[in-house]
């Protein structure tokens, strides 16, 4: 009989149950070994040997799915040894993640609650959830296990990962940001790091509710955006940049002509007229790279409204500079700093790292006529995300860059249950920026600047 028919004939099979989850085992011993493993090793040779990605009745995901767990159940059926009740349903579950989705790591990414997914080793699997780290109970089979998932998540995307070039920058397909490393440069075997984005993107109204910043504060910001201020988003690794770069950008109006240039494309704007830049790594030969720095040039010649990078690391600082000086206001970009001072520091190092020999002075003039505000973000002691500061960038007195903050974040201690209490507030001084505003049209009600 035909693996299609067997699967009608199976029309009122019970479904499996949902896999495993994770539990908190920070500091627990690493989970035991699969006495399972070799079995499943055997049942998915069988599958691929018995199903043909080649018919077109398997084009269904659901489809193939089911014929996964059809073979699957045949052979466990055909095991000398029963294979209890249980553990069938968890067998079944893993083999179809592998066969469309991720492997072990699918019940992860499938979770909305985790954040990031953080392979150590094909035993040590943690996920970040509501900003705390937790170790797993999931785990591959072996290093091999590892490659293959790596190798399936950057293959469509035209990317390869090799002793010769043993890291890689990706992405899946709903924009997660995915980070690989592996041998000779990792020495425990190869390293998986994975972002998850929401499916939807999160909404200025939602990161009020979590508190964020306040919504005087949000109003604020969409009057800069919609004024075409100069806007960098600055914070350490995982303080939620991006989410707050999408939140911006969310404030463009729809009939402007936005150009993204991005490293690995994450940002999900939702305006209709946006075209999307990605960089690419050089091939084999070590030629066809397509630097940021490359990108952003190309895309002064796009007729663009407004340009958003996804993140400046380098000497892509100069031309991202020279774009906001030269008629391209409303620019939006990110760039790893722990305060706003120190990203005027990082910029001017960025800028000199694009091997121009301009004098300090020239480059600190640059950045202050090109920057009108620094939203400032921070991942707190507790994992909660903060917008610490929105700092004005004033102008230049001497040869110093003058910063004024609008709103700070001051924190007042921790709750019984470890929770940061603080409060955002104004400093009580209206920004210079203002008059730049009105002349394009957007107003900004004094009180939001009054200290409460």
């Amino acid at each position: 009989m035909s693996l299609l028919k067997r699967l009608e004939a199976q029309k009122h099979s019970e479904q499996p149950p949902a896999a495993k989850g994770f539990e908190k085992l920070k500091g627990a011993a690493a989970p035991k070994a699969d006495p399972y493993q070799v079995l499943k090793v055997r049942i998915h040779k069988r599958i691929v040997d018995e199903v043909s990605l080649d018919d077109k009745q398997l084009a269904d995901k659901k489809k193939l799915g089911d014929l996964v767990a059809l073979i699957a159940t045949a052979a466990m059926d055909e095991e000398p040894v029963p294979v209890p009740r249980a553990e069938r349903g968890r067998i079944i579950t893993e083999l179809v993640d592998e066969a469309l989705g991720y492997g072990p790591i699918d019940v992860l990414l499938k979770d909305e609650s985790v954040s990031e997914v953080m392979v150590n080793s094909p035993s040590q699997i943690y996920a970040e959830r509501k900003g705390k780290l937790m170790l797993t109970d999931i785990q591959f089979r072996d290093d091999a296990h590892v490659m293959h998932v790596i190798e399936k998540i950057v293959a469509p995307l035209g990317r390869r990962i090799d002793e010769s070039s043993p890291m890689v920058d990706a992405r899946l397909p709903d924009g997660s940001r995915v980070n690989a490393i592996i041998p000779p440069l990792a020495l425990k075997g190869p390293c998986l790091t994975i972002r998850k984005f929401a499916k939807d993107p999160l909404t200025v109204d939602k990161l009020v509710e979590f508190g964020t910043l306040t919504a005087e504060m949000a109003e604020f910001l969409r009057a800069c955006v919609e004024g075409k201020l100069n806007i960098v988003v600055a914070g350490g690794t995982g303080s939620g940049k991006t989410t707050t770069l999408n939140v911006l950008s969310s404030f463009i109006p729809d009939d402007e002509r936005i150009v993204t240039v991005e490293d690995a494309a994450e940002l999900q704007l939702r305006q209709e007229h946006v075209v999307t830049l990605e960089t690419r790594p050089p091939n084999i030969e070590g030629k066809g790279a397509i630097t940021m720095r490359d990108l952003v040039r190309n895309s002064l010649r796009m007729r663009p409204d407004r340009i958003v990078v996804g993140e400046v690391r380098s000497g892509e600082a100069l031309d991202m500079l020279q774009a906001m000086n030269t008629g391209h206001d409303g620019s939006l970009t990110t760039g790893h700093a722990n305060s706003p001072r120190d990203t005027l520091s990082r910029l001017e190092t960025m800028v000199m790292m694009a091997g121009m020999e301009l004098p300090v002075r020239a480059i600190r003039e640059q950045i202050a006529s090109a920057v009108d505000l620094i939203v400032q973000q921070a991942r707190l002691r507790d994992g909660s995300r903060r917008i610490t500061h929105l700092t004005e960038v004033q102008g230049m007195e001497g040869d110093v860059i003058t910063l004024q903050d609008i709103f700070v974040f001051e924190q007042s201690g921790k709750d019984e249950t470890g929770k940061i209490i603080g409060r955002f507030k104004p400093t009580g001084i209206r920004p210079k920026f203002l008059e730049k505003l009105a002349a394009n049209g957007v107003t900004v009600p004094g009180e939001i600047f009054w200290v409460k």
